[in-house]
């Protein structure tokens, strides 16, 4: 998600090039139908004899291809070995024990924190290659994700299946995080829900995770139900592609979660957000979006162990998230409903 704007930001400085762009299929939904790229090039992430079966295809096909340049955004050692297997002559990316040989420009990437947006990051790697890029702006290049008419069709059928209708005012809340680092306890999820609910009978809340996750998401409805929220009123839906989540967030009037990947799908719409932050910080994991679309993030404050590279909790008690009380979330969710609103702009 957060090449997208390099992706714009290159089609303007090149606009006759032909841009091709290389992804595995669960991402693929991101970046299908940009109108920015002549071809999306789909792998599937495989294991085992049938992985090295897929890269030797791709390899080849990408070979064939004759790329002039190639940039690789990811630096992982699949992406590096296949950026390698172009023979393009000019192939960039991050400077990487063990595998920077394998580009011919290598953009240094500290290690440590740095009080720096990772788009900026990725805009490091395509000015090595056209040094006249210009600068880096969400106003300008936010990230972008389009809808197509299927996606359309299921998200519809998928509001419908949840009990939202044409009517109703849908608050789209993922509960999921795939460490324990970024998982804010069911029981405050739980009451932001039910207070998001309170005394607003048209109101349907949808709880979103990963399939991996949905018990979680199953718990915090328990929870909401216990304090007394409709049955009615809240659902739950784990089984959404990238598409479908973003259509849903799109129809919604809020969204709320933890700093994760669905996020950033949110910041593709013009949908108010709330995004709270653990051990990492806004400043480098932010929604990158239009300043025009509400946007609040949330965070416990300065604490000496964050940010952190979120292999150990030094504490031990996860308080840069667990800090964050239920009561300042549900303010920022006022706030940014209220911009929302002030604001005039639509869902895209």
């Amino acid at each position: 998600m957060l090449t997208t704007p390099v992706i714009r930001a290159i089609r303007r400085a090149r606009p006759d090039a032909h841009l091709s762009y290389l992804v595995e299929s669960q991402a693929a939904p991101v970046v299908a139908g940009n109108p920015h790229l002549n071809e999306v090039i789909v792998t599937p992430l495989a294991r085992g004899a049938a992985r090295l079966r897929e890269d030797a295809r791709v390899a080849l096909r990408l070979r064939r291809s004759r790329f002039d340049a190639v940039i690789d955004f990811h630096g992982g050692p699949r992406s590096s070995l296949l950026a390698l297997a172009t023979g393009a002559r000019d192939r960039v990316g991050y400077t990487i024990a063990g595998r920077g040989w394998m580009y011919t420009t290598r953009v240094p990437r500290p290690r440590g924190h740095r009080e720096r947006h990772s788009v900026e990051n990725q805009w490091d790697l395509a000015r090595a290659l056209l040094p006249d890029l210009g600068a880096p702006a969400p106003a300008s290049d936010p990230v972008e994700m389009h809808e197509h008419a299927e996606t359309r069709r299921r998200t519809d059928a998928r509001c419908r299946a949840l009990g939202v209708g044409p009517t109703h005012e849908l608050i789209v809340v993922h509960v999921g995080a795939g460490n324990e680092f970024r998982r804010w306890p069911e029981a405050s999820f739980a009451e932001v829900a039910t207070a998001l609910a309170a005394g607003n009978p048209n109101r349907r809340i949808i709880l979103t995770t990963g399939s991996a996750q949905a018990p979680r998401a199953e718990e915090v409805r328990r929870r909401a139900i216990g304090l007394g929220m409709d049955a009615g009123a809240v659902a739950v839906a784990c089984d959404l592609d990238l598409g479908e989540l973003r259509g849903l967030v799109a129809r919604a009037r809020l969204f709320l979660g933890g700093d994760s990947g669905p996020a950033h799908v949110a910041s593709t719409t013009a949908t108010p957000m709330v995004v709270l932050f653990g051990p990492t910080t806004a400043a480098v994991w932010g929604p990158w979006r239009d300043g025009r679309a509400a946007t609040e993030t949330v965070d416990a404050g300065e604490l000496p162990c964050r940010p952190c590279d979120q292999r150990v909790c030094e504490p031990g008690d996860f308080r840069c998230l667990r800090g964050i009380g239920a009561d300042t979330v549900m303010a920022a969710a006022a706030r940014a409903m209220e911009k929302g609103r002030a604001s005039g702009v639509e869902s895209v």
